[in-house]
Order: structure tokens, then sequence, then C-alpha cells
């Protein structure tokens, strides 16, 4: 017991720091990526290639005036920061990051809570991430804060359903809601990218808008909304939402690579997933969920400064009209198919289960692709025909 209490204190230290020091150089990235888009130079002065900036910045915020306007409600004010803040770190602590490693007190598993609903624990502490942002606007007594705190919720609303109902494919084909289990299901297989790759894009789209990043950061869009939500932040009240923002986009990469790209597991051999633990297997497969962690938060990036930001309209009619009866016609077909190769052929999850549902979803994926193409969904800009 004492050594299950030691290990996971200093699981809990290690993540919640790293997690922390990985957001102030996450918006370091940022800045370069989006100046080497763009053919800037981007952050320079501060230290060796800017890379003291996000200290500087971390500074600038503590130093600077904290603002309280004068009819806003310092109860929830103060407190929709923390709402907000605090389901962010929480939600990555039942991701598994690397293979076991052995210690001379027993096996420690490489994941800070290895809950039996995992998975499930994830979409509720990250709902919560809402409330913080709808208080923000509604506390702050400002007509702009209030309309990007009800775009929020909206969108939440919209986009969360297609999120989880995405996701129950995954369930369905891992059998289990614990990620460490639907990690080993990869294993013994091919990464579930391949049989369910029409789920990882619903997963795909309906992240991005649950993180609030172009093109669906509506609710703080600067053209219509000021700031929107954080309006009247400032220092380090200002910057607990952009922690949380940067949070929720590590989380989210992080349960991509794990739901979708087999987690810590390394590509072409399974060295790291038999035989006994090593202090080897587990800094190599921490590296490896760390590369596919990157990669996705490198895409977020990519597509932030790459497209422009939909209108309001086009934000629900994508949510309610394509993802959502997208994602349960989806269920609907995985569901039948995956029911027929197992129950009906016997066939338990490997290669060729894989590659049969790859070839279905591969056929899906076609099949969307020329109905979205048609022009009828989210198609609030293109010209009416005369009636």
């Amino acid at each position: 017991m004492t050594f299950f209490i030691v290990s996971s204190a200093i699981k809990v230290f290690v993540v919640f720091n790293l997690i922390m020091v990985g957001v102030a150089l996450l918006t370091l990235l940022e800045r370069r990526v989006c100046a080497w888009m763009q053919d800037r130079l981007g952050p320079n002065r501060v230290g060796p290639q800017g890379i003291l900036q996000p200290a500087a910045d971390g500074l600038k915020n503590l130093l600077k005036e904290e603002t309280s306007p004068a009819m806003a409600d310092k109860t929830l004010f103060t407190l929709a920061p923390i709402v907000s803040f605090v389901p962010a770190l929480l939600t990555f602590g039942v991701i598994p990051f690397a293979a076991p490693l052995p210690t001379r007190w027993g096996v420690v598993p490489m994941v800070v809570a290895d809950l039996p609903v995992g998975f499930l624990y994830i979409l509720a502490i990250s709902s919560l991430g809402v409330y913080g942002i709808v208080l923000a606007g509604w506390s702050s007594n400002n007509k702009y804060a209030l309309l990007g705190g009800l775009r929020a919720s909206a969108q939440m609303i919209s986009y969360e359903i297609a999120l989880g109902m995405s996701t129950v494919a995954v369930l369905l084909l891992a059998g289990n809601v614990t990620l460490s289990q639907v990690i080993a299901q990869q294993q013994r297989g091919l990464w579930f990218v391949v049989p369910l790759t029409l789920a990882f894009i619903i997963f795909f789209i309906s992240a991005l808008a649950e993180t609030n990043r172009l093109p669906f950061d509506l609710p703080e869009a600067e053209g219509e909304l000021i700031a929107g939500y954080h309006t009247e932040y400032s220092s380090m009240k200002f910057s607990m939402f952009y922690i949380a923002e940067y949070s929720n986009m590590v989380t989210a990469s992080a349960l991509m690579a794990t739901l979708f790209f087999g987690g810590w597991d390394i590509p072409l051999t399974s060295w790291d997933s038999t035989g006994d633990p090593s202090v080897w297997k587990t800094v190599a497969t921490l590296a490896v969920f760390g590369l596919k962690t990157f990669i996705f938060l490198f895409t977020y990036i990519w597509v932030r400064w790459t497209l422009p930001r939909f209108r309001y309209d086009q934000l629900m009619a994508l949510g309610w009209k394509v993802l959502l009866p997208l994602a349960l016609v989806y269920i609907t077909v995985i569901a039948a198919a995956i029911w027929y190769f197992r129950i009906q052929l016997g066939w338990a999850y490997g290669r060729g289960l894989a590659a049969a549902l790859g070839g279905l979803n591969l056929v899906m994926l076609v099949v969307v692709v020329w109905w979205l193409d048609r022009g009828r969904i989210v198609s609030g800009s293109m010209p009416q025909e005369a009636a």
C-alpha cells in the first residue's frame, strides 16, 4: 500500500509538471510554426532562438494588473478560470503513456490511475470544462462575453455527442473501456485507425471543435465578440484559460494516439509488448507515445494557421446535419459488421478482421466524400439558385 501511494504521488507530480512545461513550450512551438508558415521569424529575442519567451510571457502575466469589472459577480468571475483549468489537467490521469516500469519494489504501470472506466472518465471530466467558459461569460456582465459563453455551450453540446458516438466503435472492437486494454487489443492486430478510419475522422473533427481551436473558435471570435468569454479577464486569470486550452489539446492528441494509433505501442515490432518489463521498453515506448502525441499537436497548429473560421450557422450545420447522423449510421453499420465477423464467422480480432473492416471503412469514406461534395449540407455561402 505504501509503495502504491508513493508511486502514485510521484506519477502525479511528474505528469502535472510535464504537462505544465509542455504547455509552455507548446505556445512557443505554435508561434514558431505559424511564423514559419507565414515566412516570418517569430519569437527570437528572449533567450537563444526565443526559447525563453514562454517564461517571459508567464512573468508578464504574473506582474500585470488584475482587473475586476465593477458589475461582475466577483465569486464566479474568480472561480471560472479555475473551473476551466482543473478538468483540463485531470483528464490526462487515465491515459497510459508508456510500458510498465520494473522497480525493486514491483512493476509500476505508466498511468496515473488505470481506471476500469477510463474512457468514460475522460468524457465526463472533459465536459466540465465548458462550465468554466459559461461562468466566465455570464459573471463578466458583458454582452460579448455572454455571447461567447453561450456559443461555447452550444458548440460543446453539438460536437460532444458526435465525439462520444464515434468512440462507441472503438469500444465495440476493443470490448473494454479501460484504455490499457484498448492498447493491448491493438497490439494483437492493426491499429484501430485501419478498421475504424471513419470513426477517427469524426473524432478528429469533433476534438478540434471541443478545444475551441480554429476553424471552430467561435466562442472567442475576435471579429465579432472582441475576445469572447475572456474579454474582461487579465493577468493570470486570462492565462489560465489558455493553459486549459493547450492542456485540452495535449489530452485530445494523447487520446487520439491511444484510441486509434496504438498508444505507446511501437509499430512493426512486438518487442515492447512481450517478455518481461524493462527500463528500456519503458523509455522507448514513452518516446514513441510522445512522438505520436506531438504529431497530432502539430496538426492542431497546422489546421489553425491554414483554414479560415466557419460562420456560426456553418458550425452548427456541420455538427447536427453531418457529424451526428454520420456517427449514428456508422455505428449501425460497423456494429453489424463486427457482429457478423465475430459471431457468424468466429473471427477474433487480428489482421484479417482489421483488413476486412478497413475495406468497409474505405467504401463508406468514398460514399461520405461523394455525399458531402454535393454542396447540399454545409453550403451557407453558396449562391442560391433563382426560384
